[in-house]
């Protein structure tokens, strides 16, 4: 029913006067419903806003700064790992995860970054970090399902979720890696992005990016990858291992023609590139790398490790060490020691030896530690400290040629006392009057200790600091037959002084140390030789090194083909040490051979068995090398009689020459002059 109210003068046709106050109340009535619904909408937006920060709080509380350049990115999440690498830049093992060097865009064949791109993110040049075309494809095919079947990660979103985040499959994790895969895109150029995941991402057996799964698989770097070996490697990503190629072929292989399919697909390949691929699939080669350093490189990795903390200022997360080492003469010194103590330790009771091997320019080439890594860790090539025996004398004769002497200067071997000390020749008996040559040939105790006491025990540790000896001499007698305790690798470095007349390397191991991004960190620099001896002292030396080897207690280190050869012999006190020290134009190597316990060898002389390793491990290092001749001449072969018959000319002209020095001297035995 229509009503209608007609106003009139203040009366409606109803004679109800008008009320303006329910005007009024209609008004407030509608201010309050306005009041509530603003306040409602309000409190509605408020709780919005603060569940909307709640959720943000939750999403994004702990997320990670975005990086601001790709160099940020290199060294995130590296665990402690260690890589050790040969002269030639091989890898010779590794210790923790294998991250090899970075390696760019530009030094891969084009196949292999578009291997990954295929099978993981076709549209990676085309998406801003997040495919969202493709994150529907997966939920789709992953309803489908009832499961979890098909990922929509990017590549973007992949090198976010494996340095940045963790692995928990959760709806808060995968939005923070859409936040940061965005972050990413807009700080870092596609190829930066590309770059790092192809270096950093996992791909099985402990290896990190494709450098090093292309080493650890086949043997080669990632350049040199065939496009069969390049899919295999991007077939990894999704299982690396239960994809391993070394304990799953056939899946690996089966992995890797789907690549070569999406390859395809893409654009990137032909079908006859892929038939041929399919045809020829990739196959892993043996390991020619121990990941664990174990047997054959445990002595190079462990001082390759102590040089490292030694030449860096502080500690780096992940090293990559280039060593001075050649493999093949590191395993030839190897089967040496074993070819040798094998055969006749036992029976002399010699249980251990270590050999050392340096180039000209002191490049520490090779060296065995000991008989078995695993069995002890020990490196008696350069941590063990020994008596070197008569391997001293040369010292001690070196000293005595900067003094005057000549190598037919006359010496008596005789009985001698030097305060109490009495040495004796090892094959008792005496010979009287020799020549220095002639008495180092035989390596007589009595001459040596008498030369050294004539000559003075401070010039003597004084010319063996300047030869390279860095431990501590002691000016005691006895330190003419060695009784001061030295190692392996001073020794020898003091015996190549001799081939290079008088010039002194120092030993160097480590020629770079980089971080798997390629960051150079350190990088031995080359340096000048110093000239610790004059070449008219070295030469002598030299000659009279070369008569031990041809006709002294060196024999048995004769090379074959006229390779001139000096060395020394050294036996130290009860047969507890034996040693064999020599060199060529090309190489100094040191021989030394004994047990931990110091307990004595039976009869065992640094020219038994100490020349036989030495003879048999030079003979294989100078394979294929031609015979090149030392500076100093060969030594004249003398005769037994022409010996004693120089040895008296000598001591004649020496007393001559004193007496002409000093004509009131009276003529005696020219012994008491």
């Amino acid at each position: 029913m229509l009503r209608q109210v007609w106003v009139l003068g203040g009366y409606s046709m109803f004679n109800e006067p008008y009320r303006a106050d329910h005007m009024m109340e209609r008004e407030q009535r509608q201010r309050r419903t306005l009041i509530i619904g603003a306040s409602v909408t309000g409190v509605s937006l408020l709780g919005m806003l603060i569940a909307a920060l709640m959720v943000w709080d939750w999403a994004f509380h702990d997320l990670p700064p975005a990086p601001g350049s790709a160099a940020e990115l290199w060294s995130v999440r590296l665990e402690p790992s260690v890589t050790v690498l040969d002269t030639h830049g091989d890898v010779l093992a590794v210790r923790g995860p294998l991250y090899a060097r970075a390696i760019s865009l530009d030094a891969l064949p084009a196949y292999v970054p578009q291997a990954f791109l295929a099978i993981e993110d076709q549209r990676f040049y085309e998406h801003g970090g997040v495919d969202y075309r493709g994150v529907a494809r997966a939920l789709w095919v992953n309803l489908r399902a009832g499961r979890s079947v098909q990922g929509g990660s990017t590549i973007t979103m992949q090198l976010v979720k494996n340095l940045m985040l963790t692995p928990d499959r959760l709806l808060r994790r995968k939005l923070q890696e859409i936040r940061l895969a965005w972050a990413l895109e807009d700080n870092l150029t596609k190829t930066e992005i590309l770059e790092l995941y192809l270096n950093r991402i996992y791909l099985g057996a402990r290896a990190f990016g494709v450098e090093a799964a292309a080493h650890r698989y086949f043997s080669k770097p990632a350049s040199d990858l065939t496009l069969a070996e390049a899919a295999m490697l991007a077939a990894l990503p999704k299982a690396p291992s239960r994809l391993d190629p070394t304990v799953n072929l056939v899946a690996a292989q089966a992995r890797a023609e789907q690549v070569l399919a999406a390859m395809l697909a893409a654009g990137f390949i032909t079908e006859e590139a892929r038939a041929e691929a399919v045809a020829n699939p990739g196959v892993p080669v043996p390991a020619s790398l121990d990941p664990q350093a174990g047997v054959t490189w445990g002595y190079v990795f462990d001082y390759a490790v102590l040089e490292a903390a030694r030449l860096l200022p502080e500690d780096v997360p992940d090293l990559v060490i280039r060593t001075t080492i050649d493999p093949a003469l590191t395993l030839a010194a190897r089967d040496s020691i074993a070819g040798v103590l094998d055969s006749d330790g036992a029976a002399v009771n010699a249980s251990e030896a270590a050999i050392v091997l340096l180039a000209p320019d002191g490049a520490i080439r090779a060296f065995a530690g000991g008989r078995d890594y695993l069995v002890s860790q020990f490196n008696r090539a350069l941590q063990a400290q020994r008596q070197p025996g008569s391997a001293f004398k040369p010292i001690v004769f070196t000293a005595a040629l900067e003094a005057g002497y000549d190598p037919s200067s006359a010496v008596w071997d005789e009985p001698v006392d030097l305060e109490g000390w009495e040495p004796q020749n090892f094959a008792g008996g005496y010979r009287g009057l020799v020549t220095l040559q002639e008495a180092l040939r035989r390596s007589i105790n009595t001459v040596a200790a008498q030369v050294a006491s004539d000559v003075g025990l401070g010039r003597i540790v004084e010319t063996g600091h300047r030869m390279g000896i860095r431990s501590t001499l002691p000016e005691l007698p006895a330190i003419a037959l060695g009784a001061a305790e030295v190692n392996l690798l001073e020794l020898t470095a003091a015996y190549s002084v001799f081939p290079r007349d008088g010039e002194r390397f120092d030993p160097w191991f480590v020629e770079r140390i980089t971080n798997s991004r390629g960051d150079v960190l350190y990088e031995h620099a080359e340096t000048a030789p110093v000239q610790a001896l004059a070449p008219d002292v070295a030469r002598p030396m030299s000659t009279m090194l070369q008569d031990v080897v041809l006709s002294g207690t060196g024999r048995r280190a004769i090379l074959a083909g006229g390779r001139a050869v000096g060395g020394k012999t050294g036996t130290s006190q009860s047969f507890r040490d034996a040693w064999f020290i020599g060199f060529t134009a090309d190489y100094t190597a040191g021989v030394w051979v004994g047990n931990d316990d110091d307990s004595p060898m039976s009869n065992v002389t640094g020219g038994g068995l100490p020349a036989t390793i030495w003879q048999r491990y030079m003979t294989a290092v100078h394979q294929g090398i031609p015979v090149h001749a030392l500076s100093a001449p060969a030594p004249r072969s003398r005769s037994e009689r022409e010996e004693r018959l120089a040895a008296f000319y000598s001591d004649l002209s020496d007393a001559f020459d004193a007496l002409l020095a000093d004509p009131s001297a009276a003529a005696g035995d020219p012994r008491e002059r």
